[in-house]
């Protein structure tokens, strides 16, 4: 930038209708002008254009005063701030910080949720460079409809304390009935590829194996081993031993009959719908049975299901299980195999789930979700969706819902 040259920041704010961008560009086009920045929003048809250009500073006051007549033409606000030198320098050396997208999802969003976020981000010096909203507009009549309400922060800079900051959003989750999520903006982000869910608790709003107990009449002995289970206070592999010896006996018919009345989580035929759509590897991987699995596999065109396999002899459950439990461990590992079969990095992995033994592979996804968890999982998840059904995740992905043609679907 010589001495004979300026730098003009011009904001325009107005009711929005075509053409606007035009016309104020279109001036600038006839002083050959560089455009230094620019962006633009529309809330409810009120635009907001922000133009920093570069120009000669003998035709500066010819530009300013062709951009003000056209301005006062189309009934548009507009205002010029000189920008020197430091300031851009400032502007640019800024480019080179961390960026996050922070998404805050709910069935409706207050004022007192956005407050207390943008609080936290102001306390660990994040500045707000850009609100996006990804859902669309919520009724008046909340109770009629089933609402998602969400909103994408690109902020930027370097915070000192990453996991307090997680700790803080986490709290204010608890405390105001909220779901955050925070990612790093980088090209990871952009480009997931593969992701993995639990079954029970998760994918279907019940614990098969317990709904396997009630038809062997002992539901109440199998649902207490499960909660505890789940609760990370016993291992796992010892408690789905002394699960599957319960149902000894047990006709294997009935697990149609339990497959056909899966109870879905809300949410999962229209995760599922724009995931396959827009070309994911979807995997179900299971402490739960491959039977379910694979009726959830047919049904929504998933690409892979890992679970356990329960023994029969007779047409009866034995009470034992064939081959290695499928823990946490093994999720985790099955996780890394699916990827390196895509030819994907972890980073573009994503892993959903609610109970302890989904925490490896929570811990190991570029994205890891703890969805409706148990609280020792959302405690050690990045991530948790507490608020909406499992489409959530869309949200986290980056999704709008105008990206989805839904007219004939949902």
């Amino acid at each position: 930038m010589t001495n004979n040259t300026e730098l003009i920041l011009i904001r325009i704010s107005g009711l929005d209708r075509p053409g606007l961008t035009a016309s104020f560009t279109e001036i600038l086009s006839k002083y050959d002008v560089d455009i230094m920045d620019i962006g633009q929003a529309d809330i409810h048809h009120t635009l907001s254009l922000g133009i920093l250009f570069k120009c000669d500073e003998s035709v500066s006051g010819n530009i300013m005063k062709d951009l003000l007549f056209k301005a006062t033409e189309l009934g548009i606000q507009i205002q010029f701030s000189p920008i020197t030198k430091d300031e851009y320098s400032i502007w640019v050396n800024g480019q080179g910080k961390n960026r996050y997208i922070l998404t805050m999802l709910g069935r409706k969003l207050t004022a007192e949720q956005i407050s207390g976020a943008t609080r936290i981000l102001a306390a660990h010096k994040l500045n707000i460079d850009g609100i996006k909203r990804l859902t669309g507009r919520i009724p008046l009549e909340e109770e009629k409809a089933q609402t998602r309400a969400c909103i994408e922060f690109s902020v930027r800079g370097t915070p000192d304390d990453i996991e307090g900051l997680r700790e803080e959003l986490m709290e204010l989750s608890h405390n105001l009935g909220i779901d955050f999520s925070l990612q790093q903006d980088n090209m990871y982000r952009r480009m997931r590829r593969v992701i993995c869910f639990d079954m029970d608790s998760t994918l279907i709003e019940t614990e098969v194996i317990d709904e396997l107990a009630m038809k062997a009449g002992v539901g109440d002995e199998v649902k207490a081993i499960t909660e505890s289970a789940m609760r990370g206070e016993i291992d796992f592999t010892e408690s789905f031993r002394q699960r599957v010896a319960l149902l000894k006996g047990l006709d294997v018919s009935v697990m149609k009959e339990i497959a056909e009345n899966l109870p879905i989580t809300e949410g999962v035929e229209r995760l599922m719908y724009v995931l396959k759509s827009y070309g994911y590897k979807v995997a179900i991987l299971s402490g739960g049975f491959t039977y379910f699995g694979n009726y959830l596999k047919e049904k929504f065109g998933l690409d892979y299901v890992y679970a356990n396999e329960l023994e029969v002899e007779n047409g009866k459950l034995t009470g034992r299980y064939i081959g290695d439990v499928v823990d946490g461990k093994r999720k985790a590992e099955l996780l890394r195999l699916i990827a390196q079969v895509e030819k994907v990095d972890i980073a573009q992995t994503i892993a959903v789930g609610d109970g302890a033994n989904d925490l490896p592979m929570i811990g190991i996804a570029g994205l890891g979700i703890a969805f409706h968890a148990k609280p020792k999982v959302k405690a050690n998840a990045k991530q948790s969706i507490n608020t909406i059904g499992l489409d959530g995740v869309l949200y986290f992905l980056g999704f709008k819902d105008s990206y989805i043609d839904e007219k004939n679907k949902f």
